[in-house]
């Protein structure tokens, strides 16, 4: 008896041992038309072992490469599509370069800071004040998300005069931001008020 651990390491294990003897044994073939139509023959068997992926692009294509792969390159035979290098195999991408900028309150992300910035350079006016609302709003929820014990309109409104350089300055007294809570805490307040309105 022989164990799989004795066998040939596959090179991809996912379309199993039966096609890596497959492509193997297309590579004995001596006639090169009849070495390309076995290989065809095996690009549909590998095909259909994921036939959830036909309808990408490019599938014929990566199939063909990994062909190529699976006979180490030495597969003799006039491909359909221009496959990868041997030597750009296990290439390393290079590094995307990344905008390590700081944040102030890393809970609010970098785009609602960018947001605030357009909104402190804007004329005062009924768009500003639009905007403010949103962005107000919203940093409520981002707050929220970050730490639902407290949420304070009071805390929001004072980052956003911080972030504004005291342009945008509302009084938490009067102004209302919206009640971004789970459902189920808001009906709970309002059982409490509802109890505490009956007595």
């Amino acid at each position: 008896m022989q164990y799989t651990s004795e066998l040939k390491r596959l090179v991809l294990p996912e379309y199993g041992r039966n096609v890596q003897q497959m492509v193997d044994h297309c590579m004995t073939i001596e006639d090169k038309a009849e070495r390309t139509r076995c290989a065809n023959t095996i690009i549909n068997i590998m095909g259909n072992l994921f036939p959830h992926l036909r309808d990408i692009e490019d599938f014929k294509h990566k199939l063909w490469d990994h062909l190529a792969i699976m006979s180490d390159f030495k597969l003799d035979i006039d491909y359909p599509y221009e496959i990868i290098k041997k030597e750009n195999l296990h290439t390393v991408p290079e590094s995307v370069p990344y905008q390590a900028s700081p944040i102030k309150y890393r809970h609010y992300g970098k785009i609602m800071e960018e947001m605030l910035k357009k909104a402190e350079s804007m004329p005062d006016g009924p768009e500003r004040s639009a905007l403010v609302s949103m962005l107000a709003n919203h940093m409520k929820k981002l707050f929220y998300q970050w730490n639902k014990d407290s949420v304070e309109d009071e805390k929001i409104l004072k980052d956003l005069r911080e972030y504004t350089h005291g342009v945008i300055d509302l009084d938490a007294s009067t102004y209302h931001l919206r009640d971004v809570r789970e459902p189920a805490v808001q009906q709970r307040k309002s059982k409490n008020n509802s109890k505490k309105a009956g007595k």
